[in-house]
């Protein structure tokens, strides 16, 4: 069987990854809220004419979040998959994925804060 060019295979994968983001999007619901809050924060960026800083360091807090939104959902899929009933030890791997999460979206929350305090006030 020949091989895949370079440029064939990364097409593939940019689909396997796209397909990825849809189907967190439409199944997810974390993700839904925090695509949202990204809306809402990104469009708040525009109205208050933020420096190509900001933007920076929004659009890097906000895929942060969502980046780690998604490998949250994969840990968990992957554990449910493993042990569908409860287990201690899978808890324990979930809710350290989750505090993962919260831990992002306080950083998160914190640069908006930092940006955005200043120009509301």
């Amino acid at each position: 069987m020949p091989r895949e060019s370079f440029l064939k295979n990364r097409i593939k994968s940019i689909g396997f990854a796209l397909r990825g983001v849809l189907v967190l999007i439409r199944t997810e619901r974390s993700i839904k809220i925090q695509l949202f809050i990204a809306l809402l924060i990104t469009a708040a960026g525009f109205y208050y004419n933020i420096s190509a800083t900001e933007w920076i360091l929004q659009t890097l807090a906000i895929a942060l979040v969502l980046g780690i939104e998604g490998l949250n959902t994969a840990v968990e899929k992957i554990a449910d998959y493993i042990q569908p009933r409860y287990d201690q030890k899978i808890g324990f791997i979930k809710d350290v994925a989750a505090g993962a999460v919260m831990l992002v979206a306080i950083g998160a929350a914190i640069i908006g804060l930092i940006i955005y305090i200043p120009k509301v006030f």
